[in-house]
């Protein structure tokens, strides 16, 4: 129950440090905390501590390629932040995320068949 606690403490955390930089004069860097890899940094340790290094590898080079998703996303963001309003910039750009999720796990999944 507390390691739930601190989990979620420290997630609240996260919320107020980026509410904070975006009312600041560098709002800018309100986009580089919610890259910082806790959840990457909890998935690899639990694949390195019960899976072999192989293992690891394959979950950091799929996590390197899972960046391309992300990119789709804040590309559409900047294309569709000056084109729409902000539901449907943040829509559209999901949608294109959601997209490029689907076809890496497609291209993945026959690169690297389980």
């Amino acid at each position: 129950m507390f390691a739930l606690l601190l989990k979620a403490g420290l997630g609240a955390a996260v919320v107020v440090l980026i509410a904070l930089l975006s009312k600041s004069k560098s709002f800018y860097i309100a986009g580089l905390v919610p890259l910082f890899p806790t959840f990457a940094l909890i998935a690899h340790y639990i694949v390195g501590s019960s899976r072999s290094p192989a293992d690891l590898r394959t979950t950091a080079l799929f996590g390197l390629w899972s960046l391309v998703p992300y990119a789709v996303y804040l590309l559409g963001v900047y294309y569709f932040s000056v084109r729409m309003n902000l539901l449907a910039t943040l829509g559209l750009s999901t949608l294109g995320w959601l997209a490029a999720t689907g076809l890496l796990l497609t291209v993945w999944l026959r690169v690297y068949p389980s």
